[in-house]
Order: structure tokens, then C-alpha cells, then sequence
């Protein structure tokens, strides 16, 4: 028995020393303000369908706090857990045909085929496949299809619920422009461009650098942008602090017919299946070697994660989740270098689930949208400069001509073709 034991303990102990270290913050505040970076995508979206949909927030804040923890703990980076934006999105635009039931519905369908592309390791051979320069055309137009839609948030009025622009947004308030402008400097001068701006200002020496530097480089930006914008919230509506109720919401099982299960795969998995595959999975596993070329990334094991997500979530009435290149991008650009980051994220969203529910809709229905259009922008451009790494025209025309069609209203899916049908063309040339 004992040698059974302690050989059990010794298989046992890499798994767990490996969880934590995955869970390690490497530092306190630099992982929390990275936790921020992609809450300017998360918000709106789960906002947007709470108000129109009713969909249940509190269960979604449980299920997508317990994959943070998750895929921090699996992958030991900022691995981030957003909702699905083409089934969200037709979901906004739909009118009642295309409810909750639906939603759930292209998530578990979505879920599934992404299951059975990881484990039969197809994902992988179609990762391989692709050529880098289109891989980079998808990051350069989600980058700046995220950085554009932070600008509109910042200079027009927004309405989640019909997901339609109001009106310019006026310079002064709580949420005017000049709000946005000066949150967006004090980001700039406390982050500056990024990783590389870190690096120079390694090499010149922390000793050399004057102490209010220090503190001033060290501040957690986003953080301190988010928590500003939460007491704007409630400063903009006191009585939102008395309507809160405590304790979860209730869980309840999907039920849906068969025709809410064929509107769901028609209207939302067939548009969504190309962004998943294309963003939350090919792009996102190259952004994630390319930030942290110390760790080995597959296309298997992120569709595998993304899928199981959707199949067990789903059934419950939490909102469709992916991986996301603008989400990561937004994370490691605000100081996220490992899992504990995306992990604590994951425990404050639980805890909100838990205690506050559906309730926290209330504060987030009031939260300056200027605030995370910010934040918004910032990870778009720090997701579009992977792009930069273009050595040659060849591969630079590829990618633009992938990123262009993708921006004009066609969608990554038909960028993605064009981008690859354009690689095509160019070696049939060369032959």
C-alpha cells in the first residue's frame, strides 16, 4: 500500500506544482490591471443581451468566472473568455424569433463542432494549413474593427439594447468626451506602447529613473479607469446602490423545441463557426506563441476548451463563450503575463454571480460607455500591431488584401478566402 501511495503522490504532484504555477501572479498589479483589458468587449456584449434578451446574467457571471479560473490554471496565460460577438449580434438584430432558446442553441451546436474538430485533431491540421500572412489579415481587421468601434463609443451616444449609435456625445458629464480623452492619455503615459517600451525602460535601469516615475509607470491604469467608471455609475444613479438584491439567480435547464434548435444552428452557428474557428482558436493560438514563445500553444487543445465550454454552459443559460486575439491582446497590453491573471477575473465575476446575481446589470446599464470604449481601443491596436512582423511585400499584400475584404461588411470568413485564394494566385505565379 505504501509504495502504491507514494508513487500515486509522485504522479499526482507535477500536475498540481504545474497548476501552480500557471495560477502565479508574476506581478500583483500588473495581472489585476490586465484582468481590465478585455472587459471593454466583454461588457457591452453581455449588457447589450441582458437588456434586449433577457438573458441571465448572473448564471453567465458563474459560468465565464469558472472558465477564467479554468483556462488560466489550463494554460498559465491570460487566456481570455468572451461571449460569441456573430450569434450576439444576430441576436440584438433579431426581433423574438431568435430568443435565449436559439442563443443556447448555436452555442451548443458551435460547441459540439469545435469539440469534434479538437479531438479528432482536424482543428490542428487546418492550423498548420493556413498560411501566416492570412492568420495575421483576420488579426489586423478584428484589431481594427475592435480599435473603430472603441472610437464610436467614445463620440456617439450608444444604445445596447437595439445595438444602434444616438446622437454625439456631448464633451462634458459623467460620460462626455473630455471623461474619455484624459482616460486615454493617463493610459498612454502609464503603459505607454507596450511591451517593447517596457523593455527600453529595463535596459535604462530602474535605479536611474526618479521615484515618481516609478510609481507613475507602475500605476494599474485600466484598473483604475474601470473602478473610476464604476463610481460614475453609481454617482450617475444613487438608488441603483438600494435596488440591488443579494444572492444567485437561479439556474434553470434550457428547454427549447426543434425549431428553436434549427433557428439556432441556420441563424447564429453558421455565422459564428468561421469567426470561432478563424479568431478563437488560429489566431488566438498564434497570438499566444507569438507573446509567449516560452510555452507551447495547439489549435487541439483550444478548440477542445472553447467547445466544452459551450457544450456544458449552455445548457444552463450562460451566454456563448470563445477565446478571443483582441481579449488576449487587451490583457497582455494592460500587464497580463499569466494565469492568475484571467484567474482573478474569473473569482470576481463569481463572486458578483454569487452574491449579487442578475442585479449587477443595474450598475453596468449606467456605466460611462466612453470608459470602455477606451479600453476597447487599446486592445484593438495592440491586437492589430501583431501584424507588424510582415518581412516581405508578398506576405504584407496577402494580409491586406485579407484584411480589407474582411473590414468592408464581407466578415473574416470571406477575408479568410480571399486572402487565401490571393496566397494561391501569387505561388501560381511564381511556378
Amino acid at each position: 500500500m505504501i509504495p502504491n501511495q507514494a508513487s500515486s503522490e509522485t504522479t499526482k504532484q507535477p500536475f498540481f506544482l504545474k497548476i501552480k504555477k500557471n495560477l502565479t501572479l508574476r506581478s500583483k498589479w500588473g495581472e489585476l490591471n490586465g484582468a481590465m483589458g478585455d472587459l471593454g468587449t466583454y461588457i457591452p456584449i453581455i449588457l447589450a443581451l441582458t437588456l434586449a434578451k433577457d438573458l441571465n446574467l448572473g448564471t453567465t457571471l458563474i459560468f465565464t468566472g469558472i472558465y477564467n479560473f479554468a483556462t488560466g490554471a489550463i494554460y498559465g496565460v491570460p487566456m481570455p473568455v468572451q461571449p460569441m460577438k456573430a450569434i450576439s449580434a444576430v441576436a440584438i438584430s433579431s426581433g423574438q424569433d431568435f430568443g435565449i432558446p436559439e442563443v443556447m442553441f448555436a452555442g451548443i451546436w458551435t460547441g459540439v463542432i469545435l469539440l469534434f474538430l479538437g479531438v479528432t485533431g482536424l482543428m490542428e491540421f487546418v492550423y498548420r494549413l493556413i498560411p501566416l500572412s492570412v492568420v495575421r489579415g483576420i488579426q489586423l481587421s478584428q484589431g481594427l474593427n475592435f480599435a473603430m468601434s472603441g472610437i464610436k463609443y467614445v463620440r456617439k451616444v450608444q444604445n445596447f439594447k437595439t445595438n444602434k449609435s444616438s446622437g454625439e456625445r456631448s464633451w462634458v458629464g459623467l460620460d462626455g468626451l473630455i471623461l474619455a480623452l484624459v482616460c486615454a492619455c493617463f493610459i498612454i503615459i502609464v503603459n505607454g506602447s507596450g511591451k517593447e517600451n517596457e523593455e527600453n525602460e529595463a535596459n535604462d535601469g530602474e535605479r536611474n529613473k526618479p521615484k515618481w516615475k516609478r510609481v507613475l509607470f507602475s500605476l494599474p491604469s485600466a484598473f483604475i479607469v474601470f473602478l473610476m467608471g464604476v463610481v460614475l455609475a453609481i454617482i450617475r444613479r444613487p438608488k441603483v446602490v438600494s435596488e440591488m438584491k443579494f444572492g444567485p439567480s437561479s439556474i434553470v435547464l434550457l428547454k427549447g423545441s426543434k425549431q428553436a434548435m434549427k433557428e439556432g444552428f441556420l441563424k447564429g452557428t453558421i455565422p459564428q463557426l468561421p469567426l470561432s474557428i478563424l479568431n478563437s482558436v488560429i489566431a488566438v493560438c498564434k497570438l499566444s506563441s507569438d507573446l509567449f514563445p516560452e510555452r507551447r500553444f495547439t489549435a487541439t487543445s483550444l478548440s477542445v476548451t472553447v467547445g466544452a465550454m459551450n457544450v456544458v454552459g449552455c445548457w444552463f443559460g450562460a451566454v456563448p463563450c470563445c477565446h478571443g486575439a483582441g481579449g488576449l491582446a487587451g490583457q497582455y497590453k494592460f500587464g497580463g503575463r499569466s494565469g492568475g491573471c484571467v484567474a482573478l477575473l474569473g473569482i470576481a465575476k463569481l463572486v458578483l454571480g454569487l452574491v449579487l446575481g442578475t442585479s449587477v446589470v443595474k450598475v453596468l446599464d449606467h456605466f460611462p460607455v466612453g470608459v470602455l470604449g477606451v479600453l476597447l481601443l487599446f486592445a484593438g491596436i495592440e491586437l492589430a500591431m501583431a501584424a507588424r512582423d510582415m518581412n516581405s511585400k508578398e506576405e504584407a499584400f496577402v494580409m491586406l488584401v485579407c484584411a480589407a475584404v474582411s473590414l468592408v461588411g464581407s466578415g473574416a470568413s470571406v477575408g479568410f478566402v480571399c486572402g487565401v485564394v490571393t496566397h494561391l494566385l501569387l505561388r501560381l505565379r511564381k511556378l
